[in-house]
């Protein structure tokens, strides 16, 4: 039995979209019938490899792409199903059944009609590689060859959770400076294009002349008014032309090498990719993985090009023999205390431990360097956003204070 997804016409002529199990299209488009529903197209679900196969489709539920939270759910899901003794095809039933949204549910459907033709749950998995990385399925595959299934999903699970975790960490450590940021030249803005005007209009009536401060607050006002939908243009041009540069790899990897000697982001940029590269290779390694596929698929979740560059050329050296923390050690890029970590597994033969040591060593760094960052920023900012408020204050109040002087 497969999965279907349908779209379909019900009796008052409104298009009506679902999922829908059965034996064949025919089969579907009978049951839909049977429902008072005229089948408009009925196709099986399947991963759509390509946009022309997307195309061909006809239409699409939401995509076949999974968020990192719709993931770390369904295999934390799947893990809870195994470890209560549930066969494979039940547990796949249970958490699409337990999935409110169309897509997850479609997808573990699908996942579930490849099983029940007699696949493997990773050969399941592969039939959607936007859903489930590379990765998920490596790891997967290792546990069903070793039988411990159930033991490798829990360790999914709680490494879906903690890239989760680690994402909103550094998505919180950018947001908020961009928030401060786009917020200082926000209020700076209004006041040149709203309080100087009238201020500046006072100063031409009475024909005095004011102090350079003032004069140069009635040019940057004057020049906002004037220019200011302009700078806007070409700000909006110059950001989208940097991430267009940005897409190819020469300017990247200068760019991605620039912010690793950048004091305290280079730290950031560097501890952030160091804890997601060492957990990839600790679940990998504790599943059963070889180390050589473990090392090219954990380089994949790098997204720091010389960093990601120099996993690589380890991954070459390990496979013509050399140890895992000589060859990453190799390219300096990695912390000194992730390299003696490794090596103190790879000589105990605990490496899958000291790896998940190091990635949680990094991940405290991280966060110790978030907290900084940001108690850093905040004071920072707000005595920039003080300085300059006091310079269009004191510009505005210089005049008034000649003024009195003058006996006017």
């Amino acid at each position: 039995m497969g999965a279907f997804e349908y779209r379909a016409v019900d009796t008052s002529g409104r298009e009506k979209k679902g999922l829908m199990e059965g034996d064949t299209a025919r089969a579907v488009r009978q049951m839909l019938r049977e429902k008072k529903l005229l089948p408009v197209e009925v196709r099986e679900v399947a991963e759509r490899s390509s946009k022309k196969k997307t195309k061909r489709a006809g239409f699409s539920l939401g995509g076949d792409k999974l968020s990192a939270t719709e993931l770390a759910l369904i295999t934390r899901q799947l893990a809870t199903m195994f470890r209560a003794g549930l066969p494979l095809d039940e547990a796949l039933q249970a958490v699409a059944e337990q999935n409110d949204k169309p897509r997850p549910k479609r997808i573990m459907l699908g996942v579930r009609a490849r099983v029940l033709e007699g696949h493997t749950l990773a050969s399941g998995l592969g039939e959607f590689p936007r859903a489930f990385p590379e990765l998920f399925r490596a790891t997967v595959a290792a546990g069903e060859q070793s039988g411990n299934l159930d033991g490798v999903l829990e360790r999914l699970a709680d490494f879906s959770e903690s890239q989760q975790a680690l994402r909103g960490k550094i998505i919180e450590a950018l947001v908020y400076p961009a928030f401060l940021t786009i917020a200082a030249i926000s209020i700076v803005v209004f006041l040149l294009l709203t309080v100087v005007p009238p201020v500046v209009d006072v100063f031409d009536d009475m024909q005095m002349d004011v102090p350079a401060l003032t004069v140069a607050l009635i040019a940057a006002s004057e020049f906002m008014q004037a220019h200011g939908l302009k700078l806007l243009v070409i700000l909006v041009g110059l950001i989208v032309l940097v991430r267009f540069i940005l897409t190819k790899p020469g300017p990247r990897r200068t760019y991605h090498r620039g912010l690793l000697k950048a004091p305290l982001i280079g730290r950031f940029v560097r501890s952030s990719n160091t804890a997601q590269f060492a957990r990839t290779l600790s679940i990998m390694a504790s599943s059963g993985v070889p180390v050589i596929t473990a090392m090219g698929i954990g380089s994949s979740v790098v997204t720091n090009l010389p960093m990601r560059e120099a996993i690589d050329v380890a991954t070459e050296r390990v496979r013509e023999g050399a140890s895992i923390a000589k060859s990453l050690d190799v390219s300096k890029l990695f912390p000194p205390m992730t390299m003696r970590l490794i090596a103190s597994g790879e000589a105990s033969g605990e490496l899958d431990s000291m790896l998940m040591r190091a990635a949680d060593s990094q991940e405290q760094e991280l966060e110790t360097l978030r907290k900084m960052l940001t108690s850093l920023l905040a004071p920072i900012m707000v005595l920039l956003m003080g300085g300059i408020v006091l310079l269009i204050v004191m510009a505005i109040l210089l005049p008034i204070f000649d003024l009195n002087t003058a006996g006017f």
